[in-house]
């Protein structure tokens, strides 16, 4: 089987490695950028409004693939509908709520609302085009099959090489300390750092540390920077400074208002560190309650700060719930379990035509 695999350059390193798992199974694929292939409107470039599928048609004619996997919905998708190639669509997040937060908040004037609406007209040609959509977790299947009830759906968790996650040299941070992993990109998920407000108030000896950047950043420094225990450290070089920075914490914070797989949550637990997490999406797929670390009910300051206290007091307790989560991760969350996972998919779809 030949699989041409296509994403978004930061999700390189993960792409890759799904497809040197499936090359272990043999699966012959190939990884590209999908922009570098097809970009076309909307783009910053104006030269790329007009592009055709020319490379796109050259890459199929070369590599012959068997099927085409993708992790966004862009010009590239739409492409591999119109070549009748099958097509698998990997969905992250919860598309729909994402659009109406971004009509709501970055997407208001009426350029940016074309732009919009262009790239929800490309999307649909990939959904509606598609032979499998993969929801990441069980929480978004039911979302997707109610946008594309007739649409084939099923569910595939991503993958991760604990080998990767090891002890290292800690970056220097001043303890005991909490320390959040998450990007600023979409404000359903980002607002939910604010619950920390009082939490920080509250607890003056513990530094908290975030580290991620976006869009919304600002938002939440202005708010939360005005503690001196509150320490932001833009983005991190993945994954080098990511674990060294994971290393170094007392317990993994992840206040978000909705999350379908975050891979910093396994990365943290692969780390042995206690996880303390808003329970809100696909979040409680990825850990165990009361076993690699604690849920907190979105807004629910009070429990945030009772248990980060209890975690940062009771140090078997966080040992325990660190050594748990590893062990968690790391029996379901392979890549290994992933690429079987997908090949058990793509074998149902050709045994349905």
């Amino acid at each position: 089987m030949r699989l041409l695999i296509a994403g978004a350059k930061p999700k390189f390193f993960h792409l890759k490695e799904f497809g040197d798992a499936l090359a272990k199974l043999g699966v012959e694929y190939k990884l590209v950028h999908d922009l570098d292939v097809y970009t076309g409107f909307p783009s910053r470039d104006i030269r790329k409004w007009f592009q055709t599928r020319k490379k796109f048609d050259v890459l199929v004619s070369e590599f012959k693939p068997d099927a085409i996997f993708i992790d966004r919905q862009a010009h590239f998708g739409v492409a591999a509908v119109i070549s009748k190639i099958p097509l698998f669509i990997l969905l992250r997040g919860d598309y729909w709520s994402e659009m109406k937060w971004a009509k709501e908040t970055l997407y208001k004037s009426p350029i940016k609302r074309i732009v919009l609406w262009w790239k929800q007209r490309i999307a649909e040609k990939c959904f509606n085009g598609a032979a499998v959509i993969l929801p990441i977790c069980k929480y978004l299947e039911p979302i997707v099959k109610e946008h594309y009830p007739k649409k084939s759906i099923q569910v595939l968790y991503g993958g991760i090489d604990s080998s990767k996650w090891y002890p290292v040299k800690e970056m220097e941070l001043k303890h005991p300390c909490v320390g959040l992993l998450q990007g600023a990109w979409i404000w359903g998920k980002t607002k939910e750092i604010l619950t920390l407000t009082k939490v920080i108030e509250a607890m003056p000896d513990v530094t908290f540390y975030w580290a991620g950047d976006g869009p919304y950043r600002q938002k939440i420094t202005d708010v939360l920077g005005k503690y001196n225990n509150f320490k932001w450290l833009s983005a991190l070089e993945y994954p080098d400074k990511v674990r060294q920075y994971l290393a170094a914490l007392d317990v993994y914070a992840l206040a978000s208002g909705i999350d379908m797989s975050p891979l910093t949550l396994q990365e943290a637990q692969l780390m042995k560190k206690p996880v303390v997490a808003t329970n809100a999406g696909g979040i409680p797929e990825l850990m165990i309650d009361k076993e690699t670390g604690f849920l907190i009910k979105k807004g629910d300051h009070e429990d945030w700060i009772n248990k980060l206290t209890l975690l940062i007091n009771d140090k078997v307790l966080a040992a325990n719930m660190g050594d748990s989560g590893r062990k968690f991760v790391i029996d379901n969350f392979s890549w290994e379990r992933m690429a079987n996972g997908f090949l058990k998919i793509v074998q149902e779809h050709i045994d349905k035509k």
